[in-house]
């Protein structure tokens, strides 16, 4: 007969291998009766079994679960008891409890009911029982639970679906208490979580304004006096203010009271702690945005900005762009505005004043200081580039610290700081261009332009190597040839041992001239050693490993094939007498798997191409590739047909790519026939990588050429949607020029094939009237604007480009969007929806309308539209009084886009909102207000009403009963928690019957289910009881759970629950007991308790009253009421006794504070 032990270890397996089978097969669910499988298997829950066998059960459960409607079937089970067990359990138990919390998260996935895709956060509804969720936030409260971090998370993830929920069972305060203290790891993303409840009105009510997010600021604020151990600490709350000053919401509400968080931040700076303030600058840079290149450490550390040379942009050919199709511009674009709004909220908190107090009060020779230094030049930049010149110009001035370095009666050295720091900044200004790398801008060139900083450098450095080539050439015949002797090359063959520096000097000057390179290559044979060096067959060159050491070789040999190639002397020796590309041809040949030579170890092997110096070989053809007569010798040597069947090869895809990079094509040929194959490839690789390059080159390039761009277009009918997509990128790119887009729009592609991804590209097309014209005739105009005005614009919400800014950018486009009538529809939602605040699907709507008003608004012949129905004031109401933040911050950025032109910034001009110009004149999409203050200002909201429903249980008669219960309850309460445990450990030990109790135990479940317990005083209570939860259990509490829940007769019984919500009430807690009891207005609370027969004096409890008609005093809890006889009268230490109390709501049962000495 099978024992215990084998019945569990046997149902475990049966239930691991049904959840496989369910794995396998989803109909299989489908097809069993889920009440019937967990009617079977909820034996196995129970405490006799083992803590695997009650996993398996959750995980079976868990697949099980379909929809809504067989999580809601499962509620007969009482599931939710056996769940509060196992996650009151401690470590050992960890695969139960991780099998019990993805049961939760598997409810939330498939039982939580959602209004629709657009509704806002917590307006759902989540099926998890308070019970199972306070037991859930204990765990997520135990910083020594290793499920603690799971357990945010899912809290979080509830915030978002059901915040009453939540709040109801004290989620929220546990939320916040890990924004602050951690896990770290999640901060940033229960910011967001509370950002995301802040931005609505109706959300937004469960935080306290002003209190409960700025225990995000902690970290920072209190940092004072704790040393460099508490840096992780501000780090982590530097990522979380970071987080929040990058969203509206988060913005606005730092804002509050006069900016009172943002200031505090910024004061921080003034705290002596070097590692406050370095985490505080750190912030500024990040939430900025302001990029920290290597020379910005050089110069912290204390090196001179003049002596700190920029990135050259031959690094910058070694480490091209990522293809991503979002190229680094310095175009000023929507985020930018974004990035002046939080400029300017600083400066009004003070942030000049207080980085100028960090100078006086440093060493200037610091690094702080230098660091201070840095960004003071950086918001001097920022200001004078994205914010209007009158704002622009008030910041320029730096009054304090101009007034600080010209005070000549300042005797201490605060002056000569502030001079040093001027003197910094102003070295700072003239060194940034320098210093910045260069980055490309549409289709134009990576170089700095003609008329930039670095021109006159540039053109001396030129004129000097100029200089040095010239009198290199004119060398005498006895010097060239001592020279010569020096490079070592005559002496011996080995490379390691020549002077690779004279070589050089020797290729880059004497050897420019013609008759020393037939001195050197046919008279003194130097050039043939040298050369030869270089040979395939010779296997000295390319045996040398890949390394950066040896590129030099590399190097050498293209700048010697340059000035062979540049003087006919030179050409004709490597045409007729040296066979240096005979023999690269040859080695190419090998390859050719139709070739009879082919051999088994060819020198352009995958392995040698990694490891070797033999890759020099395809860099020195594609330096042949830049000249003509390099081009006919690579034609007499066969090379580009080599190329051509190289290019078909599945397994080189290396060598492919190393010659699609370096080969050049700016003369028409055989390189553009061989860039064309791989861009046909019938391999994806090679042609993405093909497209990449090509994509490259028209961006590098200095104007519009035709063959490249009919080569991308070509690209645009790619199998591969990668490609595809790809193509679409960089020719949406390449298309920001005006020249290349007309020069696209006449070659006329088809792009309907490309679905949404050639949406961007023909939107770029209607910007000018060809495409226009083009797109009009086509149909594709009259289809666009019938689904931008119903569906499209919606969607726009989270897009970049939008439909009607191209529309409007032409006369027939205006014309077109005029006769559809459908701006003034645009019109009439922002009048009547302008303020809405509830219906969530209006919001979104009002935001599409937003944007199509804004980009209509930012072309200089949509303007009109926006005059003629008088609706800029409507945006600029939205805009400062929306109760919603994210429209707030939607009609900002709409503004913005009005100011795109310089009529727009005219008329925002009027209502006092100022554009950002560029020296010229011209605008440039920036606009913010000139009170920035009471822009950015919210006022404060209400709390959120408890309208709890009560939940009543009978009481109990039982004296002993009373007891415990009164023990259990103190228990929450810190202070008496040690004697309360004390109390339960007498009663167990005297009374171990009443432990056995199925009422008893009842109650106290209902406790644990309605207040708050941390981790291990659940653990406490339960264990308590000598009870083991198993079916038969669960039938009894079932049926106590019927016939305790009542609503007894009382005066508050008959209020009605409209009256009950209208009704003013607060809450307070009552720390011995731990009920939440709900007191009219008007009431008197009380102060002051007796525990175990002593009077408990303080502020730690307030038991509140109030009177009913007969002026008989009564205790509240939630709705419930429970009588009370008499007050209690005063003790001789003035403090105040209770006398018993006849019920507690929420159990009903008899209070154990006595007065008079009477014994809990």
């Amino acid at each position: 007969m099978l024992n215990e032990r084998d019945i569990d270890r046997s149902r475990t397996g049966i239930m691991t291998s049904l959840v496989a089978i369910l794995q396998r097969s989803l109909r299989v669910c489908y097809e069993l009766d889920i009440v019937e499988v967990v009617r079977a298997i909820v034996p196995a829950l129970a405490d006799y079994a083992s803590k695997e066998s009650r996993a398996a059960t959750y995980r079976l459960i868990r697949h099980l679960l379909l929809d809504p409607d067989s999580v809601d079937r499962l509620h007969s089970f009482g599931l939710d008891w056996y769940i509060v067990r196992s996650l009151a359990r401690d470590n050992k138990h960890a695969v139960e409890k991780e099998q019990a919390i993805k049961l939760i998260r598997a409810y939330i996935d498939i039982g939580s009911s959602r209004k629709s895709p657009t509704v806002g956060a917590g307006s759902g509804h989540v099926p998890l029982s308070e019970g199972v969720m306070r037991a859930l936030v204990a765990v997520a409260e135990h910083p020594e639970d290793q499920f603690r971090h799971i357990a945010l998370e899912t809290l979080a993830e509830i915030l978002l679906i059901d915040v009453d929920l939540v709040a109801r069972t004290e989620g929220i305060r546990v939320l916040l208490q890990a924004l602050a203290d951690g896990p770290h790891e999640i901060s940033p993303i229960l910011a967001n979580a509370f950002l995301y409840l802040v931005d609505s009105p109706r959300t937004r009510v469960y935080l306290k304004p002003g209190v409960d997010l700025e225990i995000a600021l902690i970290g920072l604020t209190d940092a004072y006096g704790k040393g460099a151990a508490h840096a992780e600490q501000m780090r982590a709350s530097s990522r979380v203010v970071a987080t929040m000053l990058r969203s509206w919401s988060g913005l606005m509400y730092l804002c509050m009271d006069n900016m009172r968080a943002i200031s505090s931040i910024i004061n921080t700076l003034r705290i002596p702690s070097l590692e406050t303030r370095e985490v505080i600058l750190d912030l500024f840079f990040e939430v900025l945005k302001i990029d920290t290149p290597d020379w910005y450490q050089a110069f912290i550390d204390g090196r001179r900005l003049t002596v700190i040379g920029p990135r050259g942009v031959a690094a910058i050919r070694k480490n091209p762009e990522p293809p991503d199709g979002a190229h680094n511009t310095d175009r000023l674009n929507i985020s930018h505005q974004y990035i002046a709004l939080l400029l300017l909220v600083f400066l009004e908190a003070g942030l000049l004043d207080a980085l100028v107090g960090i100078l006086e009060s440093e060493d200037p020779t610091a690094n702080l200081t230098r660091k201070v230094t840095l960004l003071l030049g950086e918001v001097l930049h920022i200001s004078n580039r994205l914010l209007p010149s009158s704002m622009a110009a008030e910041v320029q001035s730096l009054p304090s610290l101009f007034a600080l370095a010209s005070d000549s009666h300042n005797i201490d050295n605060s002056r000569k700081v502030a001079s040093a720091a001027l003197a910094s900044i102003d070295s700072f200004n003239r060194n940034h261009a320098r210093l910045q790398r260069p980055k490309a801008d549409g289709n134009r060139q990576r170089y700095p332009r003609a008329n930039s900083i670095e021109d006159t450098m540039r053109r001396n450095q030129r004129q000097v190597e100029q200089a040095k080539i010239k009198l290199s050439m004119q060398i005498d015949d006895k010097s060239f040839q001592d020279t010569l002797m020096k490079t070592q090359v005559m002496v011996g063959k080995d490379p390691t041992k020549w002077e690779l520096d004279i070589i050089m000097s020797l290729i880059e000057g004497p050897l420019l001239n013609p008759k020393r390179v037939e001195e050197a290559f046919r008279v003194l044979k130097w050039g043939k050693r040298l050369i030869s060096f270089f040979h395939p067959v010779s296997g000295r060159f390319p045996t040398l490993k890949k390394s950066s050491y040896n590129f030099r070789y590399i190097h050498m040999g293209c700048s010697l094939l340059t000035t062979l190639i540049s003087c006919p002397e030179g050409v004709k020796f490597l045409r007729d007498e040296d066979p240096l590309l005979k023999q690269i041809a040859d080695c190419l040949n090998q390859l050719d798997p139709f070739n009879p030579g082919t051999v088994s170890d060819p020198l352009f092997s995958a392995e040698k191409i990694a490891t070797t110096l033999t890759y020099g070989y395809i860099e020195m053809l594609g330096t042949l590739s830049k000249h003509a007569d390099g081009i006919d010798l690579m034609e007499r040597n066969k090379i580009f047909t080599n190329f051509y069947h190289i290019s078909e090869l599945k397994s080189r895809e290396d060598l492919i790519k190393a010659i699609i990079e370096n080969i050049d094509y700016t003369t028409g040929g055989h390189a553009r026939i061989v860039l064309s194959k791989a861009l046909t490839s019938s391999y994806m690789d090679i042609r993405f990588f093909a497209t990449t390059h090509l994509g490259q080159l028209i961006r590098s390039a200095s104007k519009a050429n035709e063959w490249t761009l009919r080569l991308l277009l070509t690209q645009l009918y790619d199998p591969a949607v990668e490609v595809r997509e790809l193509a679409v990128q960089y020719l949406e790119e390449a298309c920001e020029s005006m020249d290349v887009l007309e020069l696209v729009v006449q070659m006329q592609p088809t792009l309907d094939h490309l679905g949404e991804i050639g949406h961007p590209l023909l939107l770029k097309f209607m910007s000018t009237t060809i495409g226009f014209r083009f797109l009009y005739k086509s149909g594709y105009i009259d289809r666009e604007m019938d689904a931008w005005f119903h569906e499209r614009n919606y969607q726009y919400v989270l897009q970049v480009e939008v439909y009607l800014a191209q529309i409007a950018k032409t006369e027939l486009g205006c014309q077109v969007l005029s006769d559809k009538g459908h701006f003034a529809e645009f019109a009439h939602v922002m009048r009547q929806h302008g303020m809405e605040s509830d219906d969530l699907d209006l919001i979104v709507k009002l935001k599409s309308v937003l944007w199509a008003v804004g980009n209509i608004g930012a072309a200089l012949g949509g303007l009109p539209f926006l005059e003629e129905e008088g609706i800029i004031p409507n945006i600029l109401d939205i805009a400062e009084t929306s109760q919603v933040l994210s429209v707030r911050g939607t009609a900002f950025f709409v503004l913005g886009l009005i100011s795109s032109t310089l009529q727009g910034a005219e008329l925002l001009q009027e209502f006092e909102w100022e554009a950002t110009l560029t020296p010229l004149g011209d605008t440039t999409g920036l606009c913010v207000p000139l009170d920035v203050a009471g822009f950015v200002q919210i006022s404060h909201w209400p709390s959120a009403p408890d309208l709890r429903e009560p939940r009543w249980i009978q009481p109990t008669d039982d004296s002993m009963e009373l007891q415990i219960l009164t023990a259990i309850g103190n228990l929450q309460n810190t202070v008496i928690a040690n004697e309360a445990a004390r109390s339960l450990t007498r009663f167990k030990s005297q009374h171990r019957q009443i432990f056995s109790s199925i009422t008893l135990f009842y109650r106290v479940l209902h406790i644990i289910s309605t207040q708050r317990y941390r981790l291990p005083v659940r653990r406490y209570i339960l264990d308590l009881f000598d009870i083991d939860l198993d079916p038969d259990i669960m039938n009894a509490l079932y049926n106590l759970s019927n016939t305790f829940h009542h609503r007894p007769e009382s005066p508050s019984a008959s209020v009605s629950p409209s009256r009950r919500k209208g009704h003013s009430r607060r809450v307070e807690e009552n720390v011995g007991l731990g009920i939440r009891m709900a007191v009219a207005e008007g009431s008197q609370p009380v102060n002051g308790r007796a525990v175990d027969g002593k009077q408990h004096q303080g502020s730690h409890a307030k038991h509140s009253r109030r009177v009913n008609g007969s002026g008989e005093h009564q205790h509240v809890a939630g709705s419930s009421v429970a009588t009370k006889q008499s007050r209690p009268a005063p003790q001789k230490n003035g403090s105040i006794a209770l006398n018993p109390v006849k019920r507690i709501e929420g159990f009903g049962v008899d209070e154990s504070v006595v007065s008079g000495g009477e014994s809990s």
